[in-house]
């Protein structure tokens, strides 16, 4: 299906095509814009609401900025495809999140005009400050603007770099883009501040006529940029007791203005561009503008899928027979069935309820299910304290953004030996969203941490028996559990709860000289390759680690004695992972078999389908009967 830009927009390859549109059309680019991102996003799929709310402000931004040379950091970038179609990128952009295409989020290897690759939220102004002072220091008059979103700037990274950019005398603009959503919609009393800030009639009416007043006063511009600035800083501090925050950081404060006037963010960017020092430039836009059904229900239509664009349908793919639960849900409503049994369960989760599914637990026990904002440390060391108080508190945490809590769970959690359990959505590679968003890592840097139980399920009832055990008082360490983003195998999933054996996995099947060791989800690639490889007269043995640490030492004796070649599988870094621990276990006592590891590679996955990321990573079905073949000595078909 063919997509044409609108008759502005088709002409627009670089900025300095924009810069040809005369101020008052556009509001026409605008319009194409919105409507160009709705036409591709609503068949090939996308973040969608976030890009809409920001069209006039990437119009205005790449108007009045002469990028790449003045350099733009998108925090997050859910809400770049406006800034990407601008930038070159416009016929290209139906290869958006696909296989070998455009990537759905800035990449500096992607574009000159995308200066900071992002993904997790709130690193745009730390970046930014950044640029700028490296700016300064070199003698060039490059411009830096961070534009970060309300819910981005409630993480403490973002606190800290304004901290910095108010006494390091650079020339950063900051623009906070104020929209009272991050995915789901923002808590916290960030939020509050904004909103004081945003409606407080005292303070816009007379800020706007103080404004109208200055225009007609027959003085100089500088003079009455001074003056204003002088006068306003006094009227914030009169009506407005919430107006104070960003300039006891030293950040000159601007706004609010309206997001979606094109031609006053135009206006109002020239200004700024031409006033020194660091600054904050408040915008209010509406998450989805544009496309009333996302304006209505922002977080479902974060990133809807493929949908009607006439009706708003979304499009799903019809299927006849039951289908296995997401393994999200199946946390969500597993752990709401725990806490009606265990009044001492609590749930965390940092911004994240709809994805996670702590959304259940959020609407049918509000007084112990907490959504603290884009604050993975904090939600950390926030389930730390209700640890230390009897609460069996259970963090739910994407595997990726598990990384920027790292401190908290050795410091907070570990050492002190607090049974936390970290539930760990979106395990190994998550697909579409590509490598800011792959929980790759999590198996390697846990598993080096003393006093922590790692798991993974291989199907939903794994699941839910991991979480029945890690609430156990019995279990008086951390517990983590790995589980993967998508569905499970199972229709047949809410079966009742069975304790497992802390550190003991399974042998699912006997074999005949070669084993095959897997650790969660993947478990379910083997038994299809065993399937298949039977089918050839080869009949591998299957063991369901199930506990990565411990590690179940008598299962692996019962392995080595028994096989001489051995396949590990897991949907993580092959470096410190499930094979890493099977070679030392080798190692140390002394085996002397041959050892297969599958899983990720030591580099970094791009984006695309699950599907064609695990037959890139060599883990799929296919693979791990490659492998078995491989090792036994037998032909093997070139795969892809």
């Amino acid at each position: 299906m063919l997509i044409e830009a609108g008759p502005l927009l088709k002409n627009i390859d670089t900025p300095d095509d924009l810069k040809k549109v005369s101020r008052e059309k556009l509001h026409q680019v605008c319009d194409e814009l919105r409507q160009y991102i709705i036409d591709i996003v609503s068949v090939h799929g996308g973040h969608f609401a976030a890009s809409l709310g920001v069209v006039e402000l990437s119009v205005a931004l790449h108007y009045v900025y002469n990028t790449p040379y003045d350099q733009l950091v998108w925090d997050v970038g859910h809400q770049a495809y406006g800034h990407k179609i601008l930038t070159g990128r416009r016929d290209a952009f139906v290869t958006n999140r696909k296989y070998h295409g455009l990537s759905g989020f800035p990449k500096r290897s992607e574009s000159p005009y995308d200066t900071f690759g992002v993904g997790h939220s709130s690193t745009s102004i730390s970046a930014a400050l950044g640029m700028s002072m490296a700016a300064k220091y070199k003698g060039e008059n490059r411009k830096s603007v961070a534009i970060i979103g309300d819910g981005s700037m409630t993480a403490g990274m973002a606190f800290e770099a304004m901290n910095h950019a108010g006494v390091a005398d650079s020339d950063v603009l900051i623009i906070l883009n104020d929209n009272c959503m991050s995915i789901d919609p923002n808590v916290g009393a960030l939020k509050e501040y904004l909103t004081d800030i945003s409606t407080s009639p005292t303070y816009n009416k007379f800020r706007d006529e103080l404004w109208e007043l200055m225009g007609k006063l027959p003085i100089g511009k500088t003079f009455t940029r001074e003056m204003a600035s002088k006068v306003e800083a006094g009227l914030k501090g009169m009506v407005s007791k919430s107006s104070n925050l960003f300039e006891a950081l030293q950040l000159r404060y601007f706004g609010p203005i309206d997001g979606h006037n094109i031609t006053n963010l135009v206006d109002t960017l020239r200004d700024l561009r031409d006033i020194p020092g660091p600054k904050i430039l408040h915008i209010l836009t509406v998450k989805g503008k544009g496309y009333e059904l996302a304006e209505k229900d922002q977080t479902k239509w974060h990133a809807p899928g493929l949908f009607d664009k006439l009706t708003g349908e979304i499009i799903k793919k019809k299927i006849e027979t039951p289908q296995p639960p997401k393994y999200q849900d199946v946390f969500g409503l597993t752990l709401v069935e725990l806490a009606e049994m265990n009044p001492m369960i609590m749930g965390v989760t940092p911004a994240m309820p709809s994805g996670s599914s702590m959304k259940f637990m959020m609407e049918a026990m509000p007084d112990r299910a907490f959504d603290v904002g884009i604050c993975e440390q904090h939600a950390v060391t926030l389930s730390a304290g209700l640890a230390t108080q009897g609460v069996k508190a259970f963090c739910n945490i994407y595997s990726s953004f598990m990384q920027r809590a790292y401190d908290q769970v050795i410091h907070d959690v570990a050492l002190q030996k607090l049974p936390v359990v970290f539930c760990l959505d979106r395990a190994g590679l998550v697909g579409e969203d590509g490598p800011t968003h792959h929980g790759c890592y999590d198996i390697a840097f846990f598993r080096c941490i003393p006093n922590l139980i790692i798991a993974a399920p291989m199907n939903e009832q794994e699941l839910r028996n991991m979480m029945y055990t890690a609430q156990l008082p019995a279990t008086d360490l951390p517990f983590v559990i790995r589980y993967p983003r998508g569905e499970g195998v199972m229709v047949d999933w809410k079966k009742p709860f069975e304790q497992l054996t802390i550190g003991q996995g399974r042998r699912l099947k006997e074999g005949k000289e070669v084993a095959i060791l897997t650790f969660g989800h993947p478990g379910n690639n083997a038994q299809t390759a065993i399937r298949n490889l039977r089918l050839e007269g080869i009949d591998p043995a299957h063991y369901d680690m199930r506990f990565v640490k411990p590690i179940d030492e008598a299962l692996l004796h019962e392995v080595f004695q028994n096989y001489e070649l051995i396949v590990t599988v897991e949907d993580a870094t092959v470096v410190g992972g499930l094979g890493s621990a099977v070679l030392e276990f080798m190692n140390e006592h002394k085996y002397h078999s041959q050892v297969r590891i599958l899983g990720i590679p030591d580099t970094v996955v791009e984006h695309g389908s699950v599907k064609e990321l695990q037959q890139e990573c060599h883990y799929d079905a296919q693979a791990i009967a490659n492998a078995v073949k491989s090792l036994l000595g037998k032909s093997v078909l070139a795969e892809g």
